[in-house]
């Protein structure tokens, strides 16, 4: 595997644009998209970190969200710009967790943030097993920087009714 540096790792992994597909009934994005691009930023994180198919399908084994936090902020049309800045928070042998904030390409708003829990499996035992070790090692060395930034304030909330909306 090609080196890797954990300050040349760019925050914003993934640049789509508003399907009209995706526009639901109300006019905007159904919020079944949301997740769906959520889910294209997790593949293009596990890509740059050579935790990519191939690696996936030649060592058996991949990632398993076993937990997700979506929140929807703010509403996008058809044929919008969107990106999508990815974080990660924690690793170990096993798990990771990580955070998604989806924006607006051109504006920049924040439309939805997603916090995933997902763990490392062998998919031939299906069996939660250790990451391979060089993956696990670029994991950490991002979840240090983050722990060096700061936490994004929406990562480990809950849902509640404490407060109006």
């Amino acid at each position: 595997m090609p080196s890797f540096d954990p300050d040349d790792f760019p925050s914003i992994l993934y640049r789509d644009r508003v399907r009209e597909t995706w526009i639901d009934y109300n006019g905007h994005m159904s919020e079944a998209y949301y997740v769906l691009v959520f889910g294209f930023a997790t593949d293009a994180l596990y890509d740059r970190v050579g935790f990519d198919a191939a690696w996936r399908g030649r060592e058996g084994s991949s990632a398993y969200t076993v937990e997700a936090h979506v929140r929807y902020l703010h509403e996008i049309g058809g044929n919008e710009p969107l990106v999508v800045a990815t974080r990660v928070l924690a690793v170990d042998s096993k798990r990771l967790r990580f955070f998604h904030t989806l924006r607006h390409g051109d504006g920049g708003d924040v439309l939805a943030t997603e916090e995933l829990l997902v763990l490392h499996v062998d998919t031939a035992a299906g069996r939660v097993t250790p990451f391979p070790e060089e993956i696990q090692t670029r994991l950490a060395s991002l979840a240090r920087r983050e722990r060096e930034r700061g936490w994004p304030a929406a990562a480990g909330r809950e849902i509640t009714l404490d407060s109006e909306p």
